[in-house]
């Protein structure tokens, strides 16, 4: 069944966030009649008061939950209760009152690290329940998987239409490049840019490089969970991704290039790799959705470093968002 965005009122929890701002925009472009963007100071959507007065004041005939509590190895090494309780709560508030009020349909962005630590590669979605996941990860990643379980109960009791998406580590403009909560590709640019500048003789990276990751451009995805939106009325798991595997050293190595960084790179082994290996088969989004990536890596990299480059001063004094 087609969902037309047009004319409808749409809830983006996190749209103020990395892919939400692009989520947003492509909502608009499909006729949205509003875009309603619920902002932390006045929705804790952690808490079921805040969810309740928040359906009741927005009315949305559409909710695209993309809010998340999560960050890069060290923060969610760090943080692991608070990350399950806050993932674990906007999901399990924000669907129950979407059954209370009979929304027409409800999208929740799930994570890649709801797959388990050695799934088979090119994971698939029939790989979910094959283990358990990689232990930095877990609370996190089985927080937003339980919030699946949740849509396809709410579907075979309640009727709830829903989909559910999995897409794989992002990047692009707008990333949070703070060097201690951030991802991977964010926090190897602002590395490599602040050494480049002030001519350090090396930089330091965590883990040993080996293992491998797959990335998806910002906008990319925002188009996929659109189109889910759009064409989705059921919570069965999509993997939204490029099927490209680079290993993290490569990776580092790219970005060193492309930065015109000049420097040593240097690997602190005792520090953890996280899950060995991460490439997505992304059949099903292109067979349900008509969807696949179309901005190339190393395309997607330069948008972001030049990205970053003209917004740094904004970046660094704003705690690694612009």
């Amino acid at each position: 069944m087609s969902f037309d965005l047009k004319n409808k009122r749409v809830v983006v929890t996190g749209g103020a966030g990395f892919m939400g701002r692009f989520v947003c925009d492509k909502v608009a472009q499909r006729g949205a009649a509003e875009v309603i963007v619920p902002r932390r100071a006045e929705f804790d959507l952690t808490t079921e008061f805040a969810v309740e007065r928040l359906y009741a004041t927005a009315k949305p005939d559409v909710v695209i939950h993309l809010a998340a509590e999560v960050g890069g190895i060290g923060a969610n090494r760090d943080n692991p209760g608070r990350y399950f309780y806050a993932n674990m709560a906007m999901a399990l508030h924000l669907i129950e009152h979407a059954r209370r009020i009979g929304l027409p349909k409800f999208v929740q962005v799930g994570t890649i690290c709801a797959y388990p630590k050695h799934t088979p590669v090119p994971f698939k979605e029939s790989d979910l329940w094959e283990g358990y996941p990689e232990e930095t990860n877990a609370p996190y990643g089985v927080a937003k998987k339980a919030a699946m379980v949740m849509l396809d109960a709410y579907q075979r009791q309640y009727g709830l239409s829903g989909a559910y998406l999995l897409p794989v580590n992002l990047y692009g403009p707008w990333d949070n490049f703070d060097l201690h909560t951030s991802h991977v590709i964010p926090a190897l640019i602002r590395k490599c840019v602040e050494a480049r500048d002030s001519g350090q003789d090396h930089i330091e990276c965590w883990g040993t490089g080996s293992a491998s990751r797959e990335f998806l451009y910002v906008e990319d995805a925002a188009e996929g969970v659109v189109r889910a939106t759009e064409v989705l009325d059921e919570p069965i798991p999509v993997n939204l991704g490029t099927n490209m595997e680079i290993t993290i050293k490569d990776l580092v190595e790219l970005i060193v290039k492309l930065t015109n960084f000049q420097g040593e790179i240097r690997w602190d082994s005792s520090k953890p790799d996280g899950q060995p290996r991460r490439c997505l088969d992304v059949s099903r989004a292109q067979e349900r959705l008509d969807w696949k990536a179309q901005v190339g890596f190393e395309d997607g990299l330069k948008r972001t470093i030049a990205w970053y480059e003209e917004h740094r001063d904004a970046v660094v004094s704003g705690g690694g968002r612009a």
